[in-house]
């Protein structure tokens, strides 16, 4: 092979190993930065080594896992049968630390909240597994943090703020927000089934 095909060849299987981070983003700001990702057990996994810490939400095989990928390392994935289709929200945790808001509001913070599960707390983030109840309301609460929400499941939601002000919202199965903190509401399901994973950025 001439050097210059050899050089050709090793460009573009450069660029089959970056594709997995060329992909588009599909939240991009100052914080963070999210990707979803698909592919197929056995097969390279498409996340790899990252120069940022890093948070790993599954959609599947396991909806709702969440791993926390150190800077520089590589987090194994989730154990399943070859040929299984595995998807995953990649959350890039930018160095742009953020205190938390004041809580002046009278309520208490978002989370914890009855029925919330702390799945994941460290120096950058806590995360929290929570199901919405149909026909019982999140209780009025504070968001003191900036949050990433990832929803597992499909339906609507209605958020009522502290001054009766509300507006309903639809959510399909992987959707991922990045919502700023500074806010008060309480949120009711009023349609369907749905789980978060709200990560709270520290």
């Amino acid at each position: 092979m001439s050097r210059v095909m050899h050089g050709v060849l090793a460009f573009f299987v450069g660029l089959a190993a970056l594709g997995a981070q060329a992909a588009a983003p599909q939240i991009q700001n100052e914080r963070v930065t999210v990707w979803e990702y698909s592919w197929k057990q056995g097969a390279p996994s498409p996340i790899g080594r990252r120069d940022e810490d890093c948070v790993i939400v599954y959609l599947a095989p396991e909806p709702g896992r969440v791993v926390f990928q150190p800077k520089g390392q590589v987090s194994p994935v989730p154990p399943a049968a070859a040929g299984t289709a595995l998807r995953a929200k990649l959350i890039a945790l930018h160095d742009h630390p953020e205190p938390p808001r004041k809580n002046a509001s009278g309520f208490p913070n978002a989370f914890p909240r009855p029925g919330s599960k702390a799945v994941l707390d460290n120096a950058r983030v806590i995360v929290w597994d929570y199901t919405f109840m149909d026909g019982s309301p999140s209780p009025m609460h504070f968001h003191d943090k900036d949050v990433v929400v990832t929803y597992i499941g499909a339906g609507a939601l209605k958020s009522t703020a502290a001054d009766g002000q509300a507006q309903t919202n639809e959510y399909g199965f992987g959707d991922t927000r990045f919502n700023l903190g500074n806010r008060t509401h309480t949120e009711l399901l009023t349609r369907g089934n749905l789980r978060i994973i709200a990560m709270e950025l520290k």
